[in-house]
């Protein structure tokens, strides 16, 4: 009896403790399309960007324009600059001023002066010459003492005219001498009855941002808004120098992830041939080079797009339709070789295999394995060459 309760023992042991077969994960060796890509994330952009600046110092007037107002070249008024506010006189700056006024003050005076003194003149010389015609025609002076009483008129009549222009001057330097001490407290009345210098649209498109909505004192050359056309879009993808290289103008494009159904379907147009250094979000400093990418697909299943939308862009290296591939998961280093495991009878079999062509998903094959094959995807490290394996369900 004890015998027989220890062989029952050591059975079930045996049962119970017996190698089980692993469960894998498998995927069928199948011939198909294989699309080898360069793949990155870019943004639209409007291909002609126009940045309206203030051509003159002044201040700015509040623009009422809002982004996305179509506006009409050389019609519709974007924004308006005013001269600007005269500046504070320091202690010294305000005396000199008021010493300058004094002076503009007294030549003023000193020319009306002289305009009195030389109307007096001017008098004068009418009355003899008016005398000097009488005596004539009585024979009672002669011819020259005409001409010289006509002379001294005409003297006498220039030189009032050439004080009243001195007096003029006098009056616009006193005039002068005035607005230096023009405070900006003066000026503020003046705001807004004054000629503006009216900002008008370069081209015909849409406000794309405003980046100087509210009234202020700007500088020459200070931007103002940009403006361009939202139906005219491009991409700008910067991928790395290491992949630019292998972009060409006229490659295809997929972009998707764009936030609509369908994928958008577009063609390089050009590889920039510069490239700038950047600092990924590790750190790292990377040579990044921009590829311009045209839309191919019609304006109406991308017209949603606007300036500056994230987009993920798929650039087509290499593409073949009757490929035989594997997933890439199922491929790992086996010494300098790739390898996989394919299953053969419940257990796996290890397997040399040369690779071709590769992208994040798939590799193809071109010799190892035979299509129709079925390989372990991501094997574990208890899958070794003749493990017993089962399909995991």
């Amino acid at each position: 009896m004890w015998g027989l309760l220890g062989a029952a023992l050591t059975a079930g042991l045996v049962y119970a403790f017996r190698p089980q077969p692993i469960p894998v994960d498998l995927a069928t060796v199948a011939r198909g399309p294989l699309v080898v890509t360069a793949d990155e994330e870019g943004e639209t952009r409007v291909r002609d960007v126009f940045v309206l600046s203030a051509p003159v110092a002044g201040r700015a007037l509040r623009i009422d324009a809002e982004v996305g107002d179509a506006v009409v070249a050389e019609q519709t008024v974007v924004a308006e600059i005013e001269p600007i506010d005269p500046a504070f006189l320091d202690l010294r700056s305000e005396t000199q001023a008021r010493a300058a006024l004094s002076a503009a003050e007294a030549n003023k005076a000193l020319a009306e002066a002289e305009l009195v003194e030389m109307e007096a003149e001017l008098d004068f010389a009418i009355s003899e010459l008016e005398r000097a015609r009488r005596l004539y025609r009585t024979r009672t002076i002669s011819e020259r003492d005409l001409d010289d009483a006509e002379r001294r008129y005409k003297t006498s009549r220039a030189a009032v005219a050439t004080v009243k222009a001195r007096l003029q001057v006098r009056v616009f330097e006193l005039q002068r001498a005035q607005a230096q001490l023009m405070s900006p407290v003066q000026t503020q009345a003046a705001h807004g009855a004054c000629e503006c210098v009216p900002l008008l649209a370069p081209v015909n498109g849409k406000i794309l941002r405003i980046l100087h909505k509210s009234e202020g004192v700007v500088e020459a050359g200070d931007p103002l808004l940009e403006i361009g056309d939202p139906e005219d879009l491009e991409v700008v993808v910067d991928f790395l120098s290491a992949d630019a290289v292998r972009i060409s103008p006229g490659q295809r494009v997929i972009m998707d992830e764009w936030g609509g159904g369908a994928a958008l379907a577009g063609e390089v147009r050009l590889v920039e041939p510069f490239g700038t250094t950047k600092i990924s979000a590790l750190g790292i400093e990377e040579q990044r080079v921009n590829v311009i990418i045209d839309f191919t697909s019609p304006r109406t299943e991308w017209q949603r797009l606007g300036h500056g939308y994230q987009v993920e862009v798929r650039v087509v290296l290499w593409e073949g339709t009757d490929v035989r591939k594997v997933p890439l998961t199922a491929l790992f280093r086996h010494g300098e070789d790739w390898a996989l495991f394919v299953e053969e009878n419940g257990r796996a079999r290890l397997r040399t295999v040369e690779l071709g062509r590769r992208t994040g998903l798939e590799a193809e094959v071109t010799a190892g394995v035979e299509s129709g094959q079925r390989v372990i995807i991501s094997p574990s490290d208890r899958i070794t060459d003749g493990v017993r394996i089962r399909p995991r369900a």
